[in-house]
């Protein structure tokens, strides 16, 4: 389900403004693609940190996720509004997690995320629709994540990388 929500609201509004994807969750077109595009600007800066940096981010990223998508579908009164795109920022960034290092690898890790996270197999597709609140918004993109990564993985192991 998707309701009106203004910029208005959005830039006004800490917890939205994050769960929006600093605002890229107001794209009027697939704006869970467009979440998971800015998340890329983030992965740039996040790569340069040492490994454990980058996964202390993402875990952070994603328990805090947890309470911002949740307070914002709750101040919205929509469970998991179609602009809470902070879930792909998460699910983009583990993909991307030990990827090999290329803008080749960023757009095969962009495509596999966006694929698992529309496809939704089991149990991703399962979680979505049966787990409420924040966790529910959250868990749904990690396991895409997950998906992606493993194939992201795969997939540089095969091509060398």
């Amino acid at each position: 389900m998707r309701s009106l929500v203004t910029a208005k609201t959005v830039f006004s509004s800490p917890v939205h403004f994050l769960a929006f994807g600093f605002g890229s969750g107001l794209s009027p077109f697939a704006p869970g693609t467009a979440g998971t595009l800015a998340a890329i600007p983030l992965y740039l800066l996040l790569v340069q940190l040492p490994f454990w940096g980058y996964v202390a981010v993402l875990l952070v990223m994603s328990l805090v996720g947890i309470w911002i998508c949740g307070e914002s579908s709750r101040r919205l009164g929509v469970h998991d509004h179609g602009g809470i795109v902070w879930d792909e920022f998460a699910g983009y960034l583990l993909t991307m997690l030990a990827a090999p290092a290329g803008w080749v690898w960023m757009v095969v890790g962009f495509c596999l995320f966006r694929l698992f996270d529309i496809w939704k197999p089991w149990p991703v597709r399962r979680v979505d629709r049966e787990v409420s609140g924040g966790f529910g918004i959250m868990f749904d993109d990690i396991l895409a994540g997950i998906y992606a990564w493993l194939a992201l993985q795969v997939l540089a192991r095969l091509f060398g990388a």
